[in-house]
């Protein structure tokens, strides 16, 4: 149970989604500096393949954001980071319950009364 490929594969969408809300906020952070270039982080289409060969386990990359940029040579879009971030917590949330399941499951199995 716990090394199926639906396991392995939450928790790399977990772990992905992990990265991409610290990625969204290092972005936010970085708003205001001077030629700073937001970056993305990308493992869906990584993850959805290796579920389909039968593995479930990715690492998500990190790649800068081709974005144009502002006046003072910054790239961050403050639209952008406020819906990856709205779309990252709900992914996040629906992930773990996903996980939790199995466990609560398994947690029921086990009482004695």
């Amino acid at each position: 149970m716990l090394d199926s490929v639906s396991s392995l594969a939450l928790r790399s969408a977990l772990d992905g989604l992990a990265l991409r809300q610290r990625v969204t906020a290092n972005n936010i952070a970085n708003v205001n500096t001077p030629g700073f270039h937001a970056q993305r982080v990308s493992f869906e289409d990584a993850l959805a393949r290796s579920v389909a060969m039968g593995d479930g386990s990715v690492q998500a990359t990190t790649d800068t954001s081709l974005e144009p940029t502002r006046l003072n040579g910054s790239n961050v879009n403050m639209d952008t980071e406020t819906l990856s971030n709205i779309d990252t917590v709900l992914r996040f949330q629906f992930a773990a319950r996903a996980v939790e399941g199995p466990f609560t499951s398994l947690r029921t199995a086990l009482r004695t009364n």
